[in-house]
């Protein structure tokens, strides 16, 4: 089982960085991929970036053309999204989510996570 608490969100003008952080707990944070995914009002949960457990790591090139960036410590059991050039469109509940070595089946789909944090708020001003 692993618990997740995300954090750094809040309010920034665009144009501005936001950095979030994710804490997991257990023992075996190493094995797990790591993803970020983001929700606005009335819009499904959509994938943001991910990190596998060797440091592969896969963006929504489409939406974040190179202003995000996710890394991980293992060490600190932490995953990280850095947030550049921030936009209004960026506006939404941020996930970070968990999904098992042994059972990964996908980078992209919500679904295929097994375990997720509450959430942090990120809104961006005009």
């Amino acid at each position: 089982q692993v618990q997740l608490v995300e954090s750094g969100g809040g309010l920034v003008q665009a144009g501005g960085s936001l950095r979030l952080s994710c804490t997991a707990s257990g023992r075996t944070f190493s094995t797990y991929a790591m993803g970020w995914f983001r929700q606005a009002p009335g819009k499904e949960r959509d994938f943001v970036a991910a990190i596998r457990w060797d440091g592969g790591v896969t963006y929504d090139v489409k939406s974040m053309k190179g202003r995000f960036t996710i890394s991980r410590d293992n060490a600190k059991n932490m995953v990280y999204l850095q947030m550049n050039n921030l936009k209004p469109e960026d506006t939404a509940v941020y996930y970070c989510a968990a999904q098992e070595k042994t059972r990964y089946s996908s980078t992209y789909l919500a679904s295929a996570y097994d375990y997720w944090g509450q959430g942090t708020q990120v809104t961006v001003s005009s």
